[in-house]
């Protein structure tokens, strides 16, 4: 298995990005530049000794030996080592709402990034327990399958995005049938489904899925983020409106989370600024009979950082020693 100890030291790799957009604005705004000097080939005879390949290799070496160093931090680790391990716990799989309303900031920072702070605490609070994640909009999809690698739970936490469902929409009724497939066949107990939602725009549906649910054991609990006043929805340069171009508000529909988690046998929660929610969850975790599941997990990681860094540290030598004067036998750029 190839993990990232630091996936969180990853987020630098985004600067290569803009910089070589500036090294690519810089290269032909020069080059722009000497045109309007003169001609180009006789302008370029004044510097008879500089070599726009040369330039341009020293740029990438830099920005190779960038990412190499970045990557280093991460710490890339290889798992070396199975083994059996029997636990004692439930199963809990956790529905996350990732349409366009849980970019809506009533809840700061937002409502998607206040629910994964949520979930990540809550990871934090897990001991024996399998945990696994779904996501949905207008469609539901399974992140993760149930694990007890919470190193890898939080891996996929951190990629989850509003763009990972391409069609809007709250479906809760597939997450939930979702949720009912993620468990293992044939145990009535033991399972406990989290869904983390606003609520807003939910397609229907959802009486027959939790009916079924509850007649395979799984408890049900809701929690909403949001407020019911209503907030605008980010989008690219604006805000979502309507028709006739009003600003459309996203409302949390608490009413219908408590509904869904009273016929679910569960509870309903609201997601607010505070971090007592994830106790208070787990209280009532506990009251969930345990069971006792065999898992093979990688025990043992062998870090790999130390190669990320020496490749960095030979492109850097490279670069340093790589002239930007053009060779005796260089062809033209």
């Amino acid at each position: 298995m190839f993990r990232f100890e630091h996936i969180e030291y990853l987020w630098p790799l985004f600067a290569v990005i803009p910089i070589a957009g500036l090294f690519i604005f810089f290269f032909l705004w020069r080059k722009n530049a000497i045109r309007k000097f003169g001609n180009t080939s006789l302008v370029l005879q004044l510097i008879p000794d500089f070599s726009n390949r040369k330039h341009v290799t020293k740029f990438i070496l830099l920005s190779l030996a960038y990412i190499f160093i970045v990557l280093g931090f991460a710490n890339p680790q290889i798992g070396t080592k199975q083994e059996l391990v029997k636990r004692q716990g439930i199963d809990v799989m956790i529905a996350l709402d990732v349409s366009n309303s849980m970019m809506s900031d009533d809840v700061k920072p937002s409502r998607l990034d206040r629910a994964k702070n949520f979930i990540s605490n809550f990871i934090d609070q897990l001991n024996n327990d399998r945990l696994g994640m779904i996501v949905f909009a207008g469609k539901a999809y399974m992140q993760m399958p149930l694990t007890v690698d919470y190193s890898a739970a939080r891996m996929y936490l951190h990629t989850i995005n509003t763009n990972m469902v391409p069609s809007q929409g709250t479906n809760i009724a597939e997450a939930i049938e979702l949720a009912n497939q993620g468990f293992p066949e044939g145990d009535k107990e033991h399972k406990a489904l989290i869904i983390i939602t606003d609520g807003e725009d939910n397609e229907g549906g959802v009486d027959e899925k939790i009916s079924d649910a509850v007649k395979q054991g799984t408890k049900i609990y809701t929690l909403g983020v949001g407020s019911e006043n209503g907030s605008p929805i980010p989008m690219e340069s604006d805000f979502k409106r309507d028709e006739d171009g009003n600003i459309v508000l996203s409302k949390l529909n608490q009413q219908m989370l408590k509904e869904i988690a009273a016929k679910g046998n569960g509870k309903f929660f609201m997601l607010g600024s505070g971090g007592d929610e994830v106790e208070v969850l787990m209280k009532e975790l506990k009251g969930i009979s345990t069971k006792q599941f065999e898992e093979m997990i990688f025990t043992d990681f062998a870090d790999q950082f130390q190669w990320c860094l020496g490749i960095a540290a030979i492109l850097l030598f490279a670069e340093w020693w790589l002239s930007e004067r053009k060779s005796k036998f260089s062809i033209k750029f």
